[in-house]
């Protein structure tokens, strides 16, 4: 026993949570959607042009629009990220559904994109 009374004994000092410091982190996410959106910018454009180049049939006109519509889709996931990520310092984790529908847009336009090349 040391002899001191066990009231005497200083309470622990509560120590503060450290505060989040996001460095860089939300540019660069901002920097990757703006990349990948002009990225589906460029073969949305790609394939309009290949459509109109080549004679207008058909199935030029519905790849076409679906391009188009694909790059609308990817936009308006990408748009709203953006704006998220420039609101706030701390934004919400992506929602699966967006995620989804982001990578989906991507891959099908890329699809579009290789097809309309060959």
């Amino acid at each position: 026993m040391t002899g001191q009374d066990p009231d005497s004994v200083p309470a622990p000092v509560p120590v503060p949570a450290p505060v989040r410091d996001p460095g860089l982190q939300p540019e660069r996410t901002a920097l990757a959607w703006r990349r990948t959106t002009l990225s589906c910018t460029v073969a949305a454009v790609l394939a309009a042009r290949a459509a109109l180049k080549e004679g207008t049939t058909a199935l030029a006109v519905i790849a076409c629009a679906l391009c188009l519509l694909l790059w609308l889709g990817f936009l308006g996931v990408a748009h709203r990220r953006m704006t998220e990520l420039a609101a706030t310092s701390r934004p919400l984790r992506l929602p699966a559904r967006a995620a989804a529908t982001a990578a989906l847009c991507t891959l099908a336009l890329a699809v579009c994109a290789t097809a309309m090349v060959f």
